[in-house]
């Protein structure tokens, strides 16, 4: 090995030590966005909660970009934030909350090192969104836990680590604990050190939450009650073993977890801290081979989202790309893993938000933002040097389905082009017969609310009105030419092919569906995506 190559190397190591890649996932109005926006303010991204720094004259820089997210208050598409902290580089992923968008969350979760999970203190695990802290679970992907909105009444903490073991089988292990109950939240003590921080509130929590430490005699005369309360937990969590161990939060079996609110900023730097200090940097990643990549390999990634039209002052394409691996110069070129022809890099850019700004160098852990990048899909693989391919990005099953028709047939155009592009980014799947093509697709969705965004951005980006009719299909299957051929003839089935020419039976009913494989057990029916 050559002193050049070895030096390369070693800084490729020496970056990803200092990068960490996360996401945050919760239930809609669990308060995840309220979070992203207080990591950007401690980290000095933004002086106040919603402007950015150093951007004087642009609109603020947040993680719901889209139109319909900020007239809705909802979350529907993920994005990207890069910011430093305490000399390290944070990536942080964006995810939508609601259970309709959780395809694009799952394709977010295959990007990162970990994730933090928020809990609405007075709701706890929410059923929409199990399926996601499951996901994280069943892949071992360690995950940090966040209980949200203390300073309002809620549910009593103990009783929420046992919801969180016992539902997702993830044994909480408490960094920080309450002093005081849901709605009189005093602060926390520190079970690493064993002190107490007072958190003061600031006005609408603009700016970072004063914090004072305080020596547990102290805070026992001074907190009385609430203090001797919290320390008598922290002794029960001590006699349990409920301690912070690396190697089972590694491994996805132990959740570290914080008490706190966003909305106020209490407990946010404990968080953030947290994430520096014990969340994983990158590593090597698993090949679609199941071998492992090693980080200080030449350049690799892969692509986790497409989205078109985020600053209409841009209305171009980014494809974002997770480095695996390697040292990522902007121009270099790379070879594109499923078509073997090579591929360009000049238009690479770092990702805030809506926000872009030309990227020259990204390690292992980065997030690059690649415009214009016509042909690439979510999952290929990008690569310089030996061939490398990462595991495909699987799609979720649908579960509703919608007639699709423009309203206006002069704008059948710019239908045909929004659809073609809303198919790329993974909005919801388009199935097309060899009858009506185009004119009147079928889209498939994990959720009712993926065809009022598609409604919503084909008007408003794409000039296209649409109208969405239903459909008396509730359930989908993934099939083969000779069990098409058979399903053809059966009245209540429609044979259908999505665009990379996937054949779907489509079906009336799931008992139908049941029925069929019952009495035909050769035939090919096979789930979309096993989650």
């Amino acid at each position: 090995m050559t002193t050049a190559i070895a030096e390369g190397q070693e800084l490729v190591e020496a970056e990803a030590s200092r990068r960490r890649t996360f996401a945050i996932i919760s239930h809609p109005d669990a308060g995840k966005t309220t979070l992203t926006e207080k990591f950007l303010l401690y980290s000095g991204a933004v002086n106040q909660a919603g402007s950015v720094k150093a951007r004087s004259g642009r609109r603020s820089a947040r993680s719901d970009w889209m139109e319909m997210e900020q007239q809705r208050g909802i979350s529907v598409a993920s994005t990207a934030l890069q910011f430093d902290y305490r000399g390290h580089v944070v990536n942080l992923l964006d995810t939508p909350g609601h259970r309709d968008f959780s395809e694009d969350t799952y394709r977010v979760l295959a990007a990162v090192d970990a994730a933090v999970m928020v809990l609405d203190t007075a709701k706890g695990i929410e059923a929409q969104t199990l399926k996601l802290f499951e996901v994280c679970r069943s892949r071992h992907m360690p995950v940090l836990t966040f209980l949200n909105k203390f300073d309002r009444p809620g549910r009593d903490p103990l009783e929420l680590l046992d919801e969180i073991e016992d539902q997702i089988g993830l044994r909480p292990t408490p960094i920080t604990w309450p002093v005081g109950i849901p709605g009189d939240f005093r602060g926390v003590i520190d079970r690493r050190t064993g002190g107490f921080v007072r958190f003061t509130r600031t006005v609408r929590g603009a700016t970072a939450a004063p914090e004072e430490d305080v020596d547990p005699d102290r805070a026992e005369v001074e907190e009385g009650d609430a203090w001797r309360q919290a320390a008598e937990e922290v002794e029960l969590l001590d006699e349990v073993g409920a301690n912070l161990d690396a190697p089972t939060f590694l491994s996805g079996k132990t959740s570290p977890l914080f008490v706190g609110s966003a909305l106020t900023n209490f407990g946010v730097r404990h968080l953030l801290d947290g994430v520096i200090d014990i969340a994983p940097a990158p590593e090597a990643r698993l090949t679609a081979g199941s071998d492992l990549h090693p980080i200080d390999e030449p350049f690799s990634g892969f692509v986790f989202k497409v989205q078109a039209n985020m600053d209409k002052s841009h209305r171009d394409r980014l494809a974002f790309v997770r480095v695996n691996s390697g040292h990522f110069e902007r121009g270099m070129t790379v070879t594109h893993q499923r078509t073997g022809k090579p591929f360009s890099t000049k238009y690479a850019s770092s990702v805030f938000g809506s926000e872009r700004d030309t990227i020259d160098n990204a390690y292992p852990g980065d997030v690059v933002g690649l415009v214009n990048a016509t042909g690439l899909q979510i999952g290929d693989t990008l690569f310089a040097g030996s061939e490398v391919e990462f595991p495909a990005i699987p799609r979720f099953e649908p579960e509703v389905f919608s007639v699709a028709r423009p309203r206006d047939v002069s704008r059948f155009k710019q239908f045909r082009r929004g659809l073609a592009q809303l198919e790329e980014e993974g909005v919801l799947q388009v199935l097309r017969d060899g009858e009506s093509g185009d004119v009147a697709p079928v889209l498939a969705a994990v959720g009712a609310m993926q065809f009022e965004v598609f409604a919503h951005r084909l008007e408003n980006e794409f000039g296209a009105t649409v109208e969405l009719s239903a459909t008396p299909y509730t359930v989908a299957r993934r099939t083969d030419d000779d069990t098409a051929t058979e399903l053809r003839a059966i009245s209540g089935v429609r044979i259908m092919e999505s665009d990379d020419g996937t054949q779907f039976a489509l079906f009336e009913s799931i008992y139908r569906l049941q029925r069929l494989q019952n009495e035909n057990p050769d035939w090919c029916l096979e789930r979309i995506v096993a989650a």
